[in-house]
């Protein structure tokens, strides 16, 4: 674990090449990278060869520790799309734990300035099994898009 903790920390490098190498030590960790999926999701902000490597890492890795859904919650409303996509698709792959989250992905599924953050808001609501009225309503909006995916992804969630 010393070496994930040193990975971690060397996303905060100042230098972009030690940031990028780290992203990359994380991704072939694969699932076991979970315990840096708050770090990780930050870097998809970061210059393309870190964002490369971030993403390949959060694509092997598998749900996050419960413990970070807060912190995903707040980085899924992040103005910067990349950012608010790889938070949701951790909130879906909770489930029913990221329950939690349902209020703040359903105000996205209606109000995200990003088609693929409405969307992935969608398929993350359908993953949980949306519970609340709010979630509900905003995916029968959502059904009635005239965006053709994000439509098949709230009826997806509804059913």
């Amino acid at each position: 674990m010393a070496d994930l903790d040193n990975w971690r920390a060397d996303l905060q490098s100042q230098d972009v090449e030690t940031r990028a190498a780290a992203a990359e030590n994380l991704c072939q960790l694969g699932e076991e990278a979970a315990e840096a999926a708050i770090d990780l999701v930050k870097a998809c902000a970061d210059e393309e060869p870190v964002q490369v490597w971030a993403v390949a890492a959060l694509e092997e890795m598998g749900p996050p520790p419960a413990s970070t859904l807060p912190q995903l919650i707040e980085l899924a409303k992040d103005s910067q799309a990349i950012v608010a996509y790889w938070a949701i698709t951790l909130l879906g792959r909770v489930e029913d734990a990221g329950a939690q989250s349902e209020g703040v992905l359903a105000e996205l599924l209606l109000h995200a300035p990003d088609i693929s953050v409405r969307e992935r808001a969608a398929w993350a609501l359908g993953r949980m099994g949306p519970k609340s009225q709010a979630a509900l309503e905003a995916l029968k909006t959502a059904a009635a898009s005239d965006s053709v995916r994000l439509a098949r992804l709230a009826e997806e969630a509804l059913s």
